[in-house]
């Protein structure tokens, strides 16, 4: 039994030692490499460059108050469309003290004036009539009558100006109602019920009560790399795409490249902007984050390769021509090449149409 068992460990021991160098010289023997063929086709080629950014409306519009004081009532919320004219918030008036006393004060002097010359004007209107005086006489006291109405009703409009910001007349078009200078829609309402808010003047921008812009007319405000913006002009048709809607790409046309460059990180960047091109069936917000695809040339029906098989000796491109596919045998020859996308290269000379070259190799 145990001769039998040393046999059998022996036998084992042998076929590992002869596995072993079978592994070892396969291993050791050069492994054929395997290619790919690619052939020369036509076709387009374009050289694109993306620009990073944000889409913002035109023109933003800031609502301000003619008045100071205190808001009442918020009329309108952000999101809604409103037309020029229309009333987003009222303002409570905080009358100054000083200001109301001198206009009561000026209220009773007025109700006074009134009393005296209504008593005069009774007194010489029967004269007039019973012929005691003359017309003259009596008209001049008509006259100083009527003058002390006006005062009277004067006073108290100034009165309900400096209480309320308004008077009977002028309720409709009074500078406590904060209304929309433009039509558009509502981006935001930064104050709520019981804010404070400072009036616009030569002092002050005064207290934002709204922003308004209209969502129809929206630009793509980028940067782009220094060493790309040579390659632009305005005009350049691109196109936008937005990362909360992945599946729609929106024609757009450059209209503005900046003259002076910022830093950011280290790089030199250029704003641009470029005009929308809007779908009426799609609603844009203000501020989604986009990427500009700008075509800086494009070339259409030419010879054209995977650039993977292009391979690159300092200022020459060559490749392999296959001469024979199922030994992979190949020729090295010099190529002339053009504009190339990343993916395809264009080629100028050297192939012709249909030729086949060595490609990528095989990895098993």
């Amino acid at each position: 039994m145990k001769k039998a068992v040393k046999t059998a460990g022996l036998v084992l021991l042998g076929l590992l030692v002869i596995w072993t160098f079978v592994f070892l010289y396969q291993k050791s023997r050069p492994v054929q490499k395997v290619y790919q063929f690619e052939t020369v086709t036509k076709g387009s080629i374009e050289k694109k460059t993306v620009a990073t950014g944000k889409v913002e409306p035109r023109n933003e519009i800031l609502i301000k108050p003619q008045m100071s004081g205190i808001i009442s009532e918020v009329c309108k919320e952000a999101g809604d469309v409103v037309v020029a004219g229309d009333i987003i918030a009222k303002i409570q008036v905080v009358p100054d003290m000083v200001n109301l006393s001198g206009a009561e004060s000026r209220v009773s002097r007025a109700q006074l004036a009134v009393e005296q010359s209504k008593i005069n004007y009774e007194r010489d209107r029967k004269l007039y009539e019973s012929q005691v005086i003359s017309k003259e006489e009596f008209e001049k006291v008509q006259l100083q009558y009527n003058n002390d109405q006006e005062e009277l009703q004067a006073a108290n409009d100034n009165l309900s100006l400096i209480k309320t910001g308004m008077t009977k007349t002028t309720q409709t078009s009074s500078n406590t109602l904060v209304r929309a200078t433009v039509s558009g829609t509502i981006l935001d309402i930064p104050v709520k019920v019981g804010n404070s808010v400072i009036q616009s003047n030569n002092f002050n921008d005064g207290t934002t009560i709204a922003t308004i812009a209209n969502l129809s007319d929206m630009l793509f405000v980028g940067k782009i790399d220094e060493t790309e913006v040579g390659k632009l002009a305005t005009g350049m048709p691109m196109e936008i795409t937005i990362g909360a809607i992945q599946d729609k790409k929106i024609p757009a046309m450059l209209e503005y490249v900046s003259p002076k460059a910022t830093e950011e990180s280290g790089a030199i960047l250029f704003e641009m902007k470029a005009n929308l091109d809007m779908p009426s069936d799609l609603f844009i917000r203000a501020g989604y984050s986009a990427n500009a695809d700008i075509v800086l040339d494009k070339k259409n029906d030419v010879m054209m390769l995977p650039e993977t098989c292009i391979e690159f000796s300092n200022d020459s491109a060559f490749v392999y021509v296959v001469k024979n596919e199922k030994t992979q045998d190949f020729d090295r020859q010099h190529v002339l090449v053009g504009l190339s996308d990343g993916i395809h290269i264009e080629i100028t000379g050297g192939l012709k149409l249909n030729d086949r070259v060595r490609g990528n190799e095989i990895i098993e």
